[in-house]
């Protein structure tokens, strides 16, 4: 766990500009082919394009599972908590059983959706790679319509992506965060 959160912190990052979308995969083909992980890279845009548009892998979701398994731990949760307190705090009335499943049926409905609710913002917060350790290098230029593929990665590899990037015609190069206009 700490190897890995060094590693994070000792990556770098280099950002490659494009004008075209067709200049931009072709940079994304070319650094996995000079043997970039598809997660090493990725495209910053301004503009929505569709998922795959540059070639990339489309991301695979796994956000419906944070709300089922809330809905689940919710569920049990009202109904050991009904059913605990019913049978702490036992009221006899008229020979009715102690367990009364009407008025616990909706401690468990509350419940099922507090949790699958709490679970679906985690699930969120999970899906969106928050908190984001190690931001990347970024460039004002791409709210003005560039296309941005950024690299990080290990020092010793950036320098390799400069060279990629260069060779796919990006009009600009920056290395860590640029905040100029």
């Amino acid at each position: 766990m700490v190897n890995s959160i060094s590693n994070i912190l000792n990556q770098q990052s280099v950002l490659g500009l494009f004008s075209t979308e067709d200049s931009a995969a072709d940079a994304l083909d070319a650094l996995s082919e000079a043997g970039f992980d598809s997660k090493e890279y990725e495209i910053l845009t301004g503009t929505p394009y569709p998922e795959g548009t540059f070639g990339e892998e489309e991301p695979k979701h796994k956000l419906f599972r944070f709300p089922l398994i809330g809905a689940a731990c919710g569920f049990i949760v009202g109904l050991g908590l009904t059913t605990a307190t019913q049978l702490a705090y036992p009221v006899v009335t008229g020979g009715k059983p102690i367990l009364s499943i009407p008025a616990m049926l909706i401690i468990m409905y509350e419940g099922t959706m507090l949790g699958a609710i709490l679970m679906t913002v985690a699930g969120i917060i999970f899906e969106s790679r928050l908190p984001r350790l190690f931001m990347g290098a970024y460039s004002p230029k791409i709210t003005e319509g560039f296309i941005g593929v950024a690299v990080t990665s290990a020092p010793e590899k950036i320098q390799k992506a400069e060279e990629v990037l260069k060779k796919c015609g990006a009009e600009e190069i920056t290395n860590g965060q640029d905040t100029s206009e």
